[in-house]
């Protein structure tokens, strides 16, 4: 008999053609009575497969009583009431060593469309400027200038290694220190004033809402760019806006923002800001592997072998009563 497991959220075609081989998958997703759907099914499931968009809140989990695992096919989960599943001792698995690469590859695509005017560029071949007017304007370079990165995970290592390779000067902020080449600056602003460009790339949710704050884009000023491949959340939109408006802030490359999929149209009458579509993982390899995690782990749960990719939610968990 077929270990149950409830689906939250659509996984890639060849991930589910595994999970539907391996497993009697409860589609949440699909159902029309979402409440009767969980009442129904939620009690047989050990295990959740999911991602970022969908909720995982305390309703979810009080009609899960057996529920061990919610493998998420994303690397944010800022939806997900983590506080209740650490209390409840539900693990969560995510996906973003599948994705590294490629948010990284984004960021450094951002920065260089930003810096050498790629956008414009194309518009200036298409449009018939080149030849009506002659060269476009010069552009800055970026080699040689000072590369900050705001949050050295596995992501912001990828990209300090990407940075350092085409010559810059890598220079970081993180909450703690971390074994890395790069030189450690405790005060983000101060980091910022330093820099060039500053790449955001720290985990969504509350605790960092707003991290990328104006005196941040102050700091980084008329000549700098900020690119945001972490969460909308991460920088204060209006303060950005406002910052790019009046040239407190010279440009600013964003993958993700405050509102998706419609963001404050400001930003795209903005002539100094380059935009992308929260695309930064979708390629049709890092999705696939993406999904793959959920597959893996899941069956890593259902035969008591280690998760592969295990969130530490022991930050989470709330403090005992009368501490």
């Amino acid at each position: 008999m077929k270990p149950d497991v409830m689906m939250l959220y659509p996984q890639r075609p060849k991930a589910m053609a595994q999970l539907e081989a391996a497993y009697t998958l409860h589609r949440y997703d699909l159902a029309a009575d979402k409440t009767a759907f969980l009442a129904e099914h939620g009690p047989k499931c050990r295990g959740v497969a999911t991602n970022g968009h969908a909720p995982m809140n305390r309703e979810i989990l009080d009609a899960m009583p057996k529920l061990e695992l919610v493998a998420c096919s994303s690397a944010g989960f800022d939806g997900f009431d983590v506080a209740e599943m650490a209390r409840r001792g539900v693990k969560l698995t995510n996906s973003s060593p599948a994705l590294c690469d490629d948010v990284a590859d984004t960021a450094i695509m951002l920065m260089l469309a930003a810096r050498r005017g790629m956008v414009q560029g194309d518009a200036w071949v298409r449009s018939g400027d080149w030849a009506k007017k002659g060269p476009m304007p010069l552009m800055h370079s970026t080699s040689g200038k000072v590369l900050g990165i705001a949050g050295m995970g596995t992501i912001g290592q990828a990209i300090a290694r990407r940075g350092e390779a085409m010559g810059m000067e890598v220079r970081y902020w993180n909450r703690r220190a971390k074994d890395v080449p790069w030189a450690h600056v405790a005060d983000l602003a101060d980091l910022a004033s330093q820099a060039d460009t500053l790449i955001a790339i720290v985990a969504g949710g509350e605790g960092t809402r707003g991290l990328i704050s104006e005196r941040v884009m102050e700091a980084l000023g008329p000549e700098g760019l900020l690119v945001n491949v972490a969460r909308g959340t991460v920088v204060d939109e209006e303060a950005m806006i406002a910052c790019l408006a009046d040239g407190r802030l010279g440009h600013a490359a964003l993958d993700v923002y405050a509102s998706e999929p419609d963001p404050d149209p400001r930003l795209s009458q903005l002539e100094n800001t380059t935009l992308y579509p929260h695309h930064a993982s979708g390629t049709v390899e890092t999705r696939d592997a993406m999904a793959q995690l959920v597959v893996d782990n899941l069956a890593a749960l259902h035969a008591g072998r280690p998760l592969l990719t295990e969130v530490d939610l022991s930050g989470y968990m709330p403090e005992p009563a009368g501490a």
